[in-house]
């Protein structure tokens, strides 16, 4: 594995393996360099292909691939298919859940037995339209699962309209706490890690970790905000035997 790849920080069972990519240790040129993932961004196709090989590879696991469409839908992870999906769940060792992002809040989660792990993609749109609630719903028992919340923009960098804010103080009104006042009139700057962790705290999951991390700001990261013509990095979660 490459060094700088991170290694989430959470109480997972020890046959639950994790892994974030960062831009390192590819073969993409500018400005995708260079560890680009993503095969929908306008980066070589041959590139593409050998650094998702290069990952499988590296992790000795079976990536799933989704089409992210920022909904709620969550599907088994498969190998072989690459469904239109912004979560999928695994219950299979060596078959990895992974969600592409460069700004979106990728969430992992296993159940505490080590039987279960799923991968969701949750920008602000599924994240107030419930792809983590969609989430958790492939396991039996929610409040017995761990999350851990990846790399996404930071809250002082998601300048957001007033409509986002409404999108989740409709449905929590604890989230108002996630919220507060942008440099521009009518904005402002959200937390997209507490809002996470609002919305898993009501569907009774109290192990939740990770968070912290700003897309925007650190350059191990891919970041739309910071460049709109840029690559995708991984976040990726499955079982051994």
């Amino acid at each position: 594995m490459a060094s700088d790849w991170l290694l989430p920080d959470w109480p997972a069972p020890r046959n639950v393996r994790a892994c974030v990519t960062t831009r390192a240790n590819g073969i993409s040129q500018p400005p995708f360099d260079s560890f680009n993932l993503g095969d929908h961004v306008g980066d070589d196709p041959l590139a593409v292909a050998h650094n998702r090989q290069h990952l499988a590879t590296a992790l000795d696991c079976q990536p799933t691939w989704l089409r992210q469409v920022h909904g709620v839908r969550a599907v088994e992870a498969s190998a072989s298919q690459v469904e239109e999906a912004d979560a999928s769940w695994s219950a299979t060792p060596g078959v990895a859940s992974l969600v592409m992002t460069a700004d979106c809040l990728p969430a992992l989660f296993c159940d505490r037995a080590g039987t279960r792990v799923a991968a969701a993609h949750a920008g602000w749109r599924g994240l107030a339209n419930g792809v983590l609630e969609a989430t958790l719903a492939t396991f039996a028992e929610p409040q017995d699962v761990l999350v851990w919340l990846g790399p996404a923009i930071g809250p002082d960098a998601f300048e957001v309209g007033a409509e986002v804010r409404e999108a989740f103080v409709s449905t929590h009104p604890q989230a108002d706490s996630a919220f507060r006042a942008g440099a521009h009139p009518g904005k402002y700057l959200a937390d997209i890690y507490q809002l996470a962790r609002i919305r898993l705290a009501a569907q009774g999951v109290t192990s939740v970790h990770g968070g912290g991390f700003c897309t925007v700001s650190d350059p191990r990261f891919f970041s739309y905000r910071r460049a709109a013509r840029t690559g995708r990095f991984a976040s990726l979660v499955w079982l051994v035997d």
